[in-house]
Order: structure tokens, then C-alpha cells, then sequence
């Protein structure tokens, strides 16, 4: 593991923290586009991608999700871009209407869940028609792991080859009615993957407060990386984060205590197994 690279994947936005919370939430395209710049040049190589409309309320539009992406593609050639497809402030049947702009990536929730004031839902024919679009446009899901079971059914997504391996799984730790951010889950969970999905790559996102600690969580284990002011508007338990660039270079910055090093946005494609990135 000594000076195995590290994806850095930044989420800029999210469907759910607006200025009020921290001013530095980019929310027009322009701004995405911009803190999305700022964060590649820290040392981020992936972009997870929610676009607002101009009351901040989550969107589907799918010539937002095209502006965004035509930015981050100029600015930032080679870096991977990732569509959300979750399902907080959008209507499921237009979740996956920005697929045809075929980013490298998509989100990919394997199953509904308990939000503490809403049901996430993820029925099994909505999931499946998700994979069928993202394999249709050669698109590689992040399977996005909120409960156990997930897990097992990006598994037999693949066994149906709904979706191609090696398989791409984050494991969302700490919101509340899911996974808890305790080490034993995470290590625990990690142990379930390299049994069901040896060939699989994986990151953890902590939220909230437990960002941070899920960092280096990830670094020590031989991870990959999630930050951004999506999961987390603050730097630490003291004050707002400036952006989501400061955000980035905290892990970047830390990557060498660890054994790591940041990875290149070549070398994450390489480790995703993406295609050569089109640029505007």
C-alpha cells in the first residue's frame, strides 16, 4: 500500500446545503464549474455533480447538468465527471434524465432506506432501469451503499450483467436511520466487499461531523476519498469551510502521513477503468 495512489472525489453541491449554511456552496453553473476547478487544482480527480435551480431546490434539468459538465470538461480535461442520481427533491422518473450527456459516471443507490424525515426509495425496477441507462451509455455507476443489503444487490446487478465489473462502491457512513460512522461497520463492511466483490474499488463518504475521520479512515485502509461541502459544510467542528478546494487539500495535504500519495486524474481513470475523457 506505501504510496498507493488516492482518488480525491469532491461533491461540490448536494441537493441539500444552500448559501445559508455556508456561503462557498456553489449552487449557478458558473460557480459549480469554478469550485470545481478550484478543487481539481488541489487534487481532486473526480466530480460528483447535483445541479440547483435558481430557488437552490434540487434539479433534474438536464442543460444544467450539460453546462456544468461542458465547464468542468474545458477547465479541467481530464477529470472524471460523476452525475447524481439520487433521489432528494426529484421526482424518480426524471432522475436519470441527464444520462444521455454520458458522463464518465453516475450514482447508483442499490436499494431504499430511512432518511430521518423521508423514505429514500429505490425500488428494484427503478434500479435496474438505472443500470440498463448507464450501461447503454457506457457509463460507470458508484454503487452508493447506505444499508447492508445494497451491497449484496449491486452483486446481483452484475450477476444479471446489468452492470460490468470490476464494480466502483461507496459506503456512506453516518446518516442517521443508516450506517452509523463506527470503525467496526466500515472495517466490517470492507471485509463483506472483498468477499462478494474481490475486484471491486471502493471509497467511504462520512457525513456531517464525521467526514474528517472517514478521510483517514480511508487512507489508512487503502481507500479512496470522498470530501466536499455536499457531505459537510465545515472544515472542522470550529468553522465553515472557505471551499471546497480547502476541503480537498486537507486530505491532499495529509495523503504522505498515511503511505499515499494523491492520484492523478490519469491514474484514477486507470484505477476506474474509464475511458479517455472527451473533451469540449
Amino acid at each position: 500500500m506505501s504510496d498507493s495512489p488516492a482518488i480525491i472525489t469532491v461533491a461540490i453541491t448536494g441537493a441539500l446545503p444552500r448559501k445559508k449554511d455556508n456561503p462557498a456552496v456553489p449552487v449557478t453553473p458558473q460557480e459549480q464549474i469554478e469550485s470545481t476547478h478550484e478543487a481539481y487544482e488541489a487534487g481532486a480527480s473526480l466530480v460528483h455533480i447535483h445541479v440547483r435551480n435558481p430557488d437552490e431546490s434540487p434539479s433534474s434539468n438536464p442543460d444544467l447538468y450539460g453546462q456544468v459538465q461542458e465547464g468542468v470538461r474545458k477547465h479541467c480535461p481530464d477529470m472524471i465527471v460523476q452525475f447524481s442520481t439520487g433521489g432528494r427533491g426529484r421526482d424518480q422518473t426524471a432522475r436519470g434524465a441527464m444520462l444521455h450527456l454520458r458522463p464518465d459516471m453516475a450514482s447508483l443507490a442499490t436499494g431504499s432506506v430511512n432518511f430521518p424525515a423521508s423514505i429514500y426509495e429505490n425500488p428494484p425496477d427503478f434500479v435496474e432501469g438505472l443500470a440498463r441507462s448507464m450501461r447503454e451509455f457506457d457509463i460507470k455507476p458508484e454503487i452508493e451503499v447506505f444499508d447492508l443489503a445494497m451491497l449484496y444487490n449491486a452483486a446481483n446487478l452484475a450477476k444479471k450483467g446489468l452492470i460490468n465489473g470490476p464494480l466502483h462502491v461507496q459506503f456512506v457512513l453516518g446518516i442517521a436511520n443508516a450506517l452509523p460512522a463506527r470503525r467496526s461497520v466500515f472495517d466490517f463492511l470492507r471485509a463483506e466487499l472483498a468477499a462478494v466483490l474481490p475486484d471491486a474499488t471502493w471509497v467511504a463518504a462520512g457525513t456531517g461531523r464525521f467526514q474528517w475521520e472517514v478521510n483517514q479512515w480511508c487512507l489508512e485502509a487503502g481507500g479512496h476519498c470522498r470530501t466536499g461541502l455536499e457531505d459537510n459544510v465545515k472544515y472542522d467542528q470550529n468553522r465553515l469551510a472557505a471551499s471546497n478546494a480547502e476541503l480537498v487539500k486537507k486530505i491532499a495535504d495529509a495523503c504522505g502521513r498515511y503511505g499515499r500519495r494523491v492520484a492523478t486524474p490519469a491514474e484514477a481513470r486507470a484505477l476506474l477503468g474509464l475511458r479517455t475523457p472527451v473533451t469540449a
